[in-house]
């Protein structure tokens, strides 16, 4: 008796092993494709902080991660975004301030969208943890790619209604994808 294989079936196999094939490059199309940068903060003269900031791109915000060395022990500072991706001018407000949008951009908030907050170092002058930045992303109008990341000498007066100075840059690195 000869074997013979039915249409149907024949059409079954070649529909089921299509929609393997289909389905198998589903992964690569819904898998999650998070927005992410990373920073390495290099000391600036006379200092010797330095570290890596990772910056990821969630549903609350960007979370920045960071991780830092050879700060002071037990002290607090401000971490900020500057306008341009300079590290040489970071002390100079002038030729490189703190990220803001323009006025009619800006949300009610009396601080700048690059002040991120502060972070504070433990009795070895070492940092780990994150920052949620609600302000800012890493794409459109908001976007602080291409922008330095400064680790400042003084922490950010949560209670200020204005801006104000937290000091020179202890580490600087510009924030790349």
């Amino acid at each position: 008796m000869r074997n013979r294989f039915d249409g149907r079936a024949l059409r079954a196999l070649i529909a089921t092993a299509a929609c393997s094939v289909m389905l198998s490059g589903c992964g690569l199309i819904f898998q999650n494709h998070e927005k992410r940068a990373d920073a390495v903060l290099q000391p600036t003269p006379g200092n010797a902080t330095r570290g890596t900031i990772t910056l990821i791109e969630r549903a609350d915000g960007v979370q920045v991660s960071y991780s830092l060395t050879d700060m002071p022990p037990n002290s607090d500072h401000a971490l900020t975004v500057h306008e341009r991706g300079d590290c040489i001018s970071v002390n100079d407000p002038e030729a490189s301030p703190v990220f803001a949008l323009p006025p009619e951009r800006r949300t009610a908030s009396a601080r700048s969208e690059g002040e991120l907050g502060n972070i504070h170092a433990d009795a070895t002058g070492s940092a780990t943890g994150f920052i949620v930045a609600t302000d800012v992303s890493l794409d459109g109008v908001r976007s602080v790619i291409s922008r330095a990341i400064v680790l400042h000498r003084e922490a950010l007066d949560p209670y200020a209604s204005a801006p104000h100075n937290v000091g020179p840059a202890l580490a600087c690195g510009v924030i790349r994808r």
